[in-house]
């Protein structure tokens, strides 16, 4: 799932990151690449808070929807339209059936033994990473 983000950035200052779906998430971050990555982790750690009040997490806004909507449109003003994925731990486990080229497979288990993780462990964290950053 990812929600509609507003970029924006001012002379002399970082990118800022903010999203209509969710009033009060913002971040910040060097660069757009930075900021996007940044967004990615304020958005997941806002959604936890949420969730922790027994809150509703609510649907995402189409890209369409945000630019249309005059409540938006203060904030869409001088702003750069991203999509960020709302990357969530549910905590708990799933197994799943991968199919991956055999030296592919091995490069994983050799890495994944030098760092003391399991496949899964490895797999998991590359996926997060490469989701969030």
């Amino acid at each position: 799932m990812r929600y509609v983000a507003f970029v924006h950035k001012d002379p002399d200052s970082a990118y800022g990151i903010s999203f209509p779906d969710f009033p009060g998430c913002i971040s910040a971050g060097d660069t757009m690449d930075d900021v996007i990555a940044s967004g990615t982790k304020a958005l997941s750690f806002h959604v936890r808070g949420m969730e922790s009040d027994g809150d509703i997490i609510p649907e995402p806004h189409s890209l369409e929807e945000v630019i249309n909507n005059a409540e938006f449109a203060e904030d869409l003003e001088g702003a750069s339209l991203a999509l960020v994925p709302l990357v969530r731990d549910l905590g708990s486990t799933t197994r799943i059936n991968v199919s991956l080229d055999l030296g592919l497979l091995k490069a994983i288990d050799d890495e994944a033994r030098s760092r003391g993780q399991t496949r899964s462990a490895f797999i998991a964290s590359a996926a997060r990473r490469e989701l969030i950053d």
